[in-house]
């Protein structure tokens, strides 16, 4: 048998190996290609859309300067995603808005849905909700339990699949609207999104199965039955002589597509059968039995794959003569030669095919100015206009899944460009969890048991000390460890005799690099978060911290800096290491004089806290050190339950305490109260008297 050797154009990002038809004499024609999404937007129409999808503006309403309110979210967005802060609309910025990315804003949550701060249990569970026909189901499968282990590597967090029933992460494909309001926009740009912990949509993960799933490299063709165990198809390889760089039906009689998994079949013999629609169907209810053709669909015939009936584009088959009748139906897979986008996703290109009067053989980019490659999916374009993108690199489901599952954590997007939460696409080939990554989940999870892992270490640079009260300071490394900025060297105990035991209320609780403080009365003790042991103390406050009054209201440490947070009055200081800076008015934060003092703080993930006064809380951006637009909002509406007036409220072992004279009011991360108790005796551990 005969194959006709095809000469391959250098496209090495492509999977798919097109070859150039012969060069025309005469000026490419441009055409408009049906089915096609073509975005008529300005650029300004675009930076408006964008920054107020991912809350860098508010919605729309009456502003003064739309130029300065467009320039500060500029700078805003410039910020966060690592940009030189122009203010203007420049090449990089529009760059940037037009790249591949998440769907979860950059600021601020979705608007339907809160979430919590974490989830109340570590061991989760997760179910595969749908597949997408781009990769084998086991593929998929497998991507998924990867992008799950990133985190419980790191965490005592632990990932059950679950087959049935509601698990704490949903996860599935879909198109466009699938259902949660926040709409897909086709090939490339969202390709995901997730939602933080909590019940219902809250936590679960959507996938884009308009983009073209890989694992980063171009199309995995894993095979089936053959003799090759599965193994994924070798392209290019040698059958009789010739080279084949797709599945081929060369060879059998019986239409089947198949490939190598070796770069030579003459010599190695060893093959496998490429995914089709005549060997299986995945999903549906037919448990993977392969399509009958032709088969009766509401009285008419299909002797292919079919979208009839549906309205989210997926391809489908009866597995027996008729549907009508039987009911009984499958999702057909995607073969190698499977178009993306267009007007014929997923149907498989038609080889040789007639575009304008001309024969082409493989994919083009006749026709287009942007230089995308394409084929038809029928044998000629001009008469039937059915067409679509050919397969290129793809994108990493098992990169972009590990990035939503953060998010289904509770985590935010990272301003670090190497971190996974990075909110922009990037294929990484030798992928290790950034040090931002590891310091975000672990504020809220606590370190895993397991080995720790390989992580790459960055230069951070060194600080000047700054002590001048309201300052403008400079941008910061998002994380530190507790080298970076040790506490001052500690004095020894004042009073070792005092116990704090004794104290009836304190002033302020807190956690400081893993030890619980309690601040009274110019004195604080201490004792370790991880283990019931001895108080330690009492130390004076001001021979540790000199810059401190001896009534401290509240206190709080940003885990990913390590910087200290005191409040006294409507005063706060923070302390870098043995640094200060301080005394400033709260008033700077964005806090009204409502708030006559700060009575306690929770930290609410990547640099958010909360910040409580009296019946109302604040939302503390501490990067910027700025109240969240939005705030103050009343306790009672989210806390219901706990004290209004309590005079220490903190974050102890992955829970919110609200105390009120000697006792305290436990809420987990559901904003459920589970216990109320003594503060001397569950937290403190005194004995019972």
């Amino acid at each position: 048998m005969g194959l006709t050797l095809l000469a391959p154009l250098a496209m090495g990002l492509l999977a798919l190996s097109c070859w150039a038809a012969p060069l025309h004499s005469k000026p490419q024609a441009v055409i408009t290609f049906p089915g096609e999404l073509v975005s008529n937007r300005t650029d300004l129409q675009l930076a408006e859309s964008y920054l107020l999808r991912f809350g860098y503006t508010e919605s729309e309403g009456q502003t003064r300067s739309r130029q300065l309110s467009m320039g500060k979210a500029l700078r805003r967005m410039q910020k966060q995603l690592g940009l030189e802060e122009t203010g203007e609309l420049d090449a990089s910025t529009l760059e940037a808005m037009r790249a591949p990315r998440c769907g979860v804003p950059d600021v601020g949550r979705f608007l339907t849905f809160e979430g919590d701060l974490k989830w109340d249990h570590n061991d989760l569970t997760y179910r595969v909700i749908n597949h997408s026909p781009d990769l084998d189901a086991s593929v998929i499968d497998d991507a998924f339990a990867r992008a799950f282990k990133v985190w419980s590597d790191v965490t005592p967090l632990t990932f059950t699949r679950l087959q049935s029933g509601e698990a704490d992460i949903m996860i599935q494909f879909g198109t466009e609207e699938h259902g949660d309001g926040y709409p897909f926009d086709g090939k490339d740009g969202l390709l995901a999104h997730a939602f933080p912990p909590g019940k219902g949509v809250q936590g679960d993960a959507h996938f884009d199965d308009d983009e073209f799933w890989t694992l980063g490299t171009g199309i995995v063709v894993k095979t089936s039955y053959g003799n090759a165990n599965g193994a994924a198809c070798h392209f290019p390889f040698t059958f009789e002589g010739q080279s084949y760089s797709t599945c081929t039906s060369e060879g059998r009689s019986d239409g089947l597509p198949w490939c190598a998994t070796t770069p030579n079949y003459d010599t190695d013999k060893v093959y496998g059968f490429c995914p089709s629609e005549l060997l299986y169907t995945y999903d549906g209810n037919s448990d993977g039995a392969k399509c009958v053709f032709p088969f009766i669909f509401e009285g008419k015939s299909y002797d292919a794959c079919t979208t009839d009936g549906r309205s989210d584009g997926y391809r489908w088959c009866a597995t027996t003569a008729s549907f009508d009748q039987d009911k009984k139906y499958g999702f057909c897979p995607n073969r190698d030669t499977a178009v993306i986008g267009g007007n014929s996703q997923g149907d498989p290109c038609v080889f040789p095919f007639t575009f304008l009067g001309q024969t082409y053989s493989a994919c083009t980019s006749e026709g287009r100015q942007d230089g995308k490659l394409w084929c038809a999916t029928t044998s000629n374009y001009d008469t039937d206009h059915k067409w679509g993108f050919c397969p290129d690199q793809g994108y990493s489901l098992f990169l972009v899944a590990a990035h939503e599952f953060g998010h289904s954590l509770g985590l935010d997007h990272s301003s670090v460009r190497e971190a996974l939460m990075y909110p922009m696409y990037s294929y990484i080939k030798d992928f290790h969890l950034h040090p931002d990554d590891v310091s975000g989940i672990q504020f809220l999870y606590g370190q895993g048991s397991g080995p720790a892992p390989t992580i790459q270490v960055p230069d951070i640079p060194d600080q000047a000390t700054t002590q001048a009260a309201d300052t403008t300071t400079t941008a910061e490394p998002d994380t530190a460890t507790d080298d970076d900025y040790p506490l001052p060297t500690e004095p020894s105990p004042v009073d070792p005799s005092s116990d704090a035991c004794k104290v009836n209320s304190f002033d302020a609780i807190t956690e400081i690099n893993g030890e619980l403080h309690f601040f009274k009365g110019g004195n604080y003790w201490k004792s370790s978060v991880s283990r019931k042991g001895a108080i330690q103390g009492p130390f004076r406050i001001s021979a540790t911290w000199p810059a401190l009054p001896a009534l401290i209201d509240a206190a709080f440490q940003d885990l990913l800096t390590k910087k200290l947070f005191f409040f006294s009055g409507r005063r706060f200081w923070v302390y870098t290491g043995s640094s200060v800076l301080g005394p400033r008015g709260i008033e700077k934060l964005g806090i009204g004089k409502e708030a006559e003092r700060i009575s306690g703080a929770l930290q609410r993930g990547r640099g958010k806290v909360l910040l409580f006064s009296g019946e109302k809380y604040w939302r503390l951006d501490v990067k910027v050190q700025k109240v969240d637009k939005g705030y103050p909002r009343l306790t009672d509406d989210t806390f219901a339950g706990v004290p209004l007036n309590a005079h220490d409220v903190f974050l102890y072992q992955g829970k919110y305490h609200f105390c009120q004279d000697r006792f305290y009011w436990r809420m987990t991360p559901r904003y459920q109260v589970e216990r109320v108790g003594y503060v001397k005796y569950d937290i403190l551990n005194c004995p019972e008297q």
